[in-house]
Formats: C-alpha cells, sequence, structure tokens
C-alpha cells in the first residue's frame, strides 16, 4: 500500500519537509514521498531539478542542487521572513544570485593515500574527501588549477599526508596559498617556483609552523575595489564572486543614500569602505591588521576621503558620542554577528543603519536590537553568491523613527 506525502517546503539546510513535518533529504516542493518504500521513495514534481554536478550530493559544498531557481528563491525569502518580527519589508527586493562557474575562492583539501591523491571538498559532516573532477561552481581559471595541483602535491606529499590549498582570483592572476607542504630544500623551491611559472600564479605562498612565506610573487595579487586598486595579502577574505560583491555594492550604495559621513564597520578590504568614499568621507574600522593595513594604503593612493581604525569591534563596539554626528552606518560582521554593536547603535540617533550578513539567524537577533531601539526595517535585497547552497546573504536599511 501506498503512503504518499507531499513536499511543501524546504528546511533551513535545504532538506524538504511534509505538513506533517516529516524532513526528506534530497526532495523538493512539490515532490511525492512514498513512506511505504524503504528508504522513502521520491516521486519529482514539478520543481525537481536535475543537479549539474557529478559528485553531488556526495560534496558537502552544495545542498540544494535537486531544486529549481523558483523553489531556491521562495527559500530565500521563506528563511528570512522566519527570523524577522513582523516578515519581509514591503519594499523586499529580487534575489541576487550569482550564475555557475563564478565562484572566485575556493579552500582545497588534499590527502594522498596508496599512492594516489584525493582532491576536493569534505562531504558534509565527515571528514571523507570528495575528489572532484569538475565543480560547476568553480570559476574557470581556478578549475584548470586542481589537476596540474593534483599532480604537484601527489609528487611532494608522503603517504597518508594532507594538506591545504587556498586559490584566490584576483585581477591579476590567481594567488595559491599552500598548507602543510614542505617548501625546504632546493628541490621544493625549484618545483614550486616552476609550478608558478608554468601555471602563471600571480603569487604562490606557503604555510607552516612557522606561519606564512611566499616563495614567488610575480605580480602582486590586486582588486579594483570602487575606483580604487587594492593589494591583497595573503588568502584574503573577499566576496565569493564578482556579481555576488557588485550586488551587494549597489545595495549598499542605495541604502545609505546621500550621506555625508559614514561609518563602514567590519570594513575587511574594502570593499563598502571604496566605493562609498567616492562620494563619502568614511570610517573604516575592523581588527584585521592586513586588511585595514591594505585599505589605507588603497584609500591614500586613490586620494580618498577615508579614516581608517584598527579596533575590535566584539570587544569595543562604536559607541557613544563616536556615532554622534554620523549620517550613516554600514556594519558587516562575520558569521557570529554583532549583537555589541548592534545594542550600540540602537542606543544612539544615527539616522540610517545599514546591515550586511552572511547569516540570518544572527541577522534576525540583530535586527531586533535594532527595531526595540526605535529603528524600522524599510528595504531588504536578499543576495545568493553560494549558488546551490543554502547560505544566504541580505542588505538591510534601518531608519530611525
Amino acid at each position: 500500500m501506498s503512503a504518499l506525502a507531499e513536499i511543501v517546503r524546504l528546511a533551513a539546510r535545504g532538506d524538504g519537509v511534509t505538513a506533517d513535518g516529516q524532513f526528506v533529504p534530497l526532495s523538493a516542493p512539490g515532490d511525492r514521498v512514498d513512506f511505504a518504500d524503504d528508504p522513502p521513495r521520491i516521486i519529482p514534481g514539478p520543481h525537481h531539478a536535475a543537479p549539474a554536478c557529478a559528485h553531488y550530493p556526495a560534496c558537502g559544498g552544495c545542498q540544494m542542487q535537486h531544486v529549481d531557481e523558483a523553489a531556491y528563491g521562495d527559500f530565500v525569502r521563506e528563511r528570512l521572513a522566519r527570523v524577522l518580527p513582523a516578515g519581509l519589508p514591503g519594499d523586499t527586493r529580487p534575489i541576487a544570485l550569482s550564475p555557475p562557474r563564478s565562484r572566485r575562492r575556493a579552500s582545497l583539501k588534499a590527502l594522498k593515500r596508496g599512492g594516489s591523491l584525493s582532491l576536493g571538498f569534505h562531504s558534509e559532516g565527515t571528514h571523507a574527501l570528495v575528489d572532484i573532477r569538475d565543480c560547476p561552481l568553480l570559476a574557470p581559471e581556478l578549475m584548470a588549477l586542481v589537476a596540474p595541483l593534483k599532480a604537484l602535491l601527489k609528487a611532494r606529499l608522503r603517504d597518508r599526508q594532507g594538506a591545504g590549498a587556498a586559490l584566490t582570483l584576483t585581477d591579476t592572476g590567481v594567488d595559491l596559498l599552500l598548507a602543510n607542504v614542505s617548501a625546504e630544500g632546493l628541490a621544493a623551491i625549484e618545483a614550486l617556483t616552476e609550478f608558478a611559472q608554468e601555471h602563471d600564479l600571480a603569487r604562490l605562498s606557503v604555510e607552516g609552523p612557522g606561519g606564512i612565506d611566499t616563495l614567488v610573487e610575480r605580480r602582486p595579487p590586486v582588486l579594483a575595489m570602487g575606483g580604487a586598486l587594492v593589494a591583497l595579502p595573503v588568502a584574503p577574505f573577499l566576496q565569493a564572486t564578482r556579481e555576488g560583491e557588485a550586488a551587494l555594492v549597489a545595495a549598499v550604495l542605495e541604502a545609505v543614500g546621500d550621506a555625508s559621513l559614514v561609518a563602514d564597520l567590519f570594513c575587511g578590504l574594502g570593499t563598502f569602505t571604496l566605493p562609498l568614499s567616492a562620494r563619502s568621507r568614511v570610517l573604516a574600522a575592523d581588527a584585521a591588521g592586513p586588511a585595514i593595513m591594505a585599505l589605507g594604503v588603497a584609500a591614500r593612493r586613490a586620494g580618498r576621503r577615508v579614516e581608517v581604525e584598527h579596533r575590535d569591534l566584539f570587544r569595543r563596539p562604536l559607541a557613544g558620542t563616536a556615532l554622534d554626528g554620523l549620517d550613516a552606518v554600514v556594519f558587516d560582521p562575520p558569521r557570529a554577528g554583532a549583537e555589541a554593536q548592534a545594542r550600540a547603535l540602537a542606543a544612539s540617533q544615527v539616522p540610517v543603519v545599514v546591515a550586511v550578513s552572511c547569516n540570518p539567524s544572527t541577522f534576525g537577533r540583530d535586527a531586533r536590537i535594532l527595531l526595540e531601539g526605535g529603528y524600522r526595517l524599510t528595504t531588504l535585497w536578499p543576495v545568493a553568491q553560494f549558488r546551490w547552497s543554502s547560505h544566504v546573504e541580505l542588505v538591510a536599511r534601518f531608519e530611525r523613527d
């Protein structure tokens, strides 16, 4: 006897959920599930999509290749609505979804075992390594390095030795950081140098017990941000895709409007500081020393009105008189959110606060603090640059009542 149930929505990690609350991995809204079978059999519905990757679902990089864009859009909106006390604001913009093969940074893991080497991503929730042959997320310039990297690491690693490879696509080429790969001795240095030259890397660095050493810098890795060139520190944090960064920057600029004096908190390399500084005076603060130094140099060279401050905003949020006179504040914290900074803003009279978030859960907490402090959420821009993932980003504009 058949025991069919329909999938009515997606849970936070992308699993399908029936009306009576049963979770069914790899199902999409509109699918029917026959629970009489063991395991339950999924009968695809109108929103079930064919996965774009041969490694799905073993690879932990994606959770939602089995749903189409319409269902994914509903998932993003529903997830954001659930974390806000009053749901989505009336002015909620369309989702900015990054295209396939646009990821410009990746952290790959390697393991040599029995004479063969695997290079790829861990399976979700395990230490099992999925050896990738192709990844529909990675930019072609990064994907082209996977096979050569496998050959290099196979020759350089001992059996049962693991390693890491962080690749960043910059405006001047690929910046590569290898971890747990020996650069001791002439033979090792020559092999790594030849690899950098053969594959036209901008820079190659190695990380070991003593820290990070740059072996080869053929061209300084740089990125253009807001009309200024930023020289990148090794393995920098930057937005995952150019398209995602452009969507976030456009939203922040619109949200800030014609503000004359702006603070950009958790500013990093200046993703928002430098575009804002083309028309506003900006105070930029962050605890990441190399990033804030790179931003300061870029701003001075571009003649921008930027004041940089090395500051731990978790322990010392910008507060009190330091917020007086600001026309707007932008804050873009890591996944943990910025509870202390949100409380300082809630107690201030800053007219406009713009929150950028990579975690809807902590955004919901920080948003509640602002709302309870007298702000109104007026506009929301959802951004999905981690395509096929449950990872959701956003920009939100709050106005003081």
